[in-house]
């Protein structure tokens, strides 16, 4: 830069700031999109049918004797077709409501409850 004159000293050094202005203007904006658009995909991702489906069989089959094949059933059928590790407790009848801890995890998401029937138990 000693051979250049003042002002085409002047115009690569604006050039320079101009570079650097947009490179840093994209970063930002890159990012910016990147956050939005993981946000409304882990709101997608919820999968709260699956949660709402695999809720209502254990409940029904809440009152079986042969819950353990049941347990079973839902495990492996959960695994293999939404790649969802379901598990859920044994019926308890405490104060004559019957409780179950119900779980839920597909890897993206973790559910848990801690289900309470409205009916007295037997």
């Amino acid at each position: 830069m000693a051979r250049l004159n003042d002002d085409a000293q002047w115009i690569i050094l604006m050039g320079f700031l101009v570079s650097f202005s947009f490179f840093f203007l994209a970063l930002v904006i890159n990012q910016s999109t990147v956050v939005g658009q993981t946000t409304a995909e882990s709101v997608i991702e919820f999968p709260k049918n699956d949660i709402r489906d695999v809720r209502s069989v254990i409940i029904r089959s809440a009152n079986f004797a042969s819950i353990d094949t049941i347990r079973g059933d839902i495990a492996v059928i959960s695994m293999s077709r939404k790649n969802a590790v379901v598990s859920y407790s044994s019926p308890i009848c405490v104060e004559n409501h019957t409780v179950m801890k119900i779980g839920y995890n597909n890897g993206v998401t973790e559910f848990n409850e801690t289900w309470t029937s409205l009916e007295s138990c037997t």
